[in-house]
């Protein structure tokens, strides 16, 4: 075989979709460092620091403060495959893509799925959920705080009582919303949140970052422990089956990541600096003011879609900081836009699914890329683009529109 393969070397890309976003230059210096042992003191404290680091991410207490190696999918896996049990009532609220993927994760663990759901735009009232717990009592309430393929923000603050109230345990997939957008892990009486770092976070894919609480803990050291076919001593009686995945095995993770140190797998060096790195520059700037930066950035996008004369998607009042689903005019071809927009700037923005496929592009302003210079790009491109398409729009009304937006707040 005579073909040569050549250093890797991807294009220039400004990443502007629903993520990932291009990474901080610090986390990728971060990630270049070299090497050390799982169980070397220097790692050992590294991952304690980035447990305390998430801590203050999550705005949390739990002691139950880790990353897990893998995509954040691999984030949801965990907390589901080790907190549900087969049987189980779950509720799940759908109002976009990633609530169906809950129920896909949850089917698996062989739980009694039960769902709610509005129209992709929309998103619950407290009521809504209150109402559907009271019909199906289900164990734990699965939901989404931020659906990127209709960019909408889900409420939760008032959920957590209301899931004390009926004795439900209360879960959270927040891999679009952390970092950019206000969640408090304690105050709002979450039992698990599970996130990535590819979005708001500013790092890469391939690391979840979860927090648990000690309800959820106990929930996860009740379930059968198996070691190689015999049941442990703590666990003879048989209260649960034991959690069918080795490897999202929360209660031996636990075990790993605690002071016992029991050996599970090899922590994945390079991304757990990733991930520190991560949540030490948002300690950096503030976790308050990286919000209020996302807002700000996604206001301007928001304010420059519209001088544009474009119409954008869902109920405004609880779009995501991040992330702007923006209807595709009819007089024009969306993957066209999009294609013309990669290639001749450099720029991705997305589309997206099910309901929403070729009707809406999703443009994001997350992480590292929350920034005046990424809006103005965008928002120049895109208008250059549309125009060229035969879309003609007032020339310089966008920028007008997000300078003056960033005349007016900074």
């Amino acid at each position: 075989m005579n073909t040569t393969f050549l250093p890797v070397n991807p294009p220039q890309r400004l990443l502007m979709g629903p993520g990932p976003i291009n990474a901080d230059p610090r986390v990728l210096r971060a990630m270049s460092s070299q090497l050390i042992g799982q169980y070397d003191p220097a790692m050992t404290h590294y991952m304690n620091e980035v447990m305390a680091l998430y801590r203050g991410v999550f705005r949390t207490a739990n002691a139950a403060t880790l990353v897990i190696d893998g995509t954040s999918r691999a984030g949801i896996e965990a907390i589901l495959v080790s907190a549900i049990r087969p049987g189980d009532k779950v509720l799940v609220p759908v109002f976009g893509r990633f609530g169906h993927l809950l129920c896909e994760i949850a089917r698996r663990c062989r739980a009694d799925v039960h769902t709610i759901e509005v129209p992709w735009g929309e998103v619950f009232t407290p009521q809504q959920i209150e109402d559907a717990i009271r019909q199906v009592k289900p164990r734990l309430l699965l939901t989404v705080q931020g659906d990127t393929s209709t960019t909408m923000l889900q409420p939760l603050a008032e959920l957590g009582d209301i899931c004390r109230r009926h004795g439900v345990l209360f879960y959270t997939d927040a891999t679009a919303s952390l970092g950019g957008n206000l969640l408090e892990t304690d105050a709002w009486g979450l039992d698990a949140v599970s996130a990535g770092l590819q979005k708001c976070l500013g790092g890469p894919s391939g690391t979840a970052p979860i927090t648990l609480s000690a309800s959820m803990v106990e929930v996860i050291r009740r379930r059968a422990c198996v070691e190689a076919g015999i049941r442990t001593a703590a666990h003879q009686d048989g209260d649960d089956e034991m959690i069918y995945s080795n490897y999202f095995d929360l209660g031996m993770i636990l075990d790993y990541w605690g002071p016992e140190r029991l050996n599970h797998h090899t922590e994945a060096t390079s991304a757990l600096f990733a991930a520190r790195e991560c949540a030490r520059v948002i300690g950096e700037e503030g976790l308050d003011e990286g919000i209020a930066r996302h807002k700000l950035h996604g206001d301007a996008l928001l304010k420059g879609i519209q001088g544009m004369g474009l119409e954008t998607f869902g109920n405004l009042e609880y779009k995501m900081n991040n992330v702007l689903g923006v209807v595709i005019p009819e007089a024009v071809n969306g993957d066209q836009v999009r294609k013309l927009m990669l290639e001749d700037f450099g720029i991705e923005i997305g589309t997206s699914f099910g309901p929403l496929a070729g009707k809406v592009w999703r443009i994001g302003t997350m992480g590292y890329n929350a920034r005046k210079d990424c809006v103005m790009q965008t928002l120049s491109a895109l208008e250059a683009v549309l125009n060229r398409l035969g879309l003609r729009t007032t020339q310089g009304a966008a920028m007008q529109a997000a300078w003056d937006h960033y005349s007016e707040r900074c």
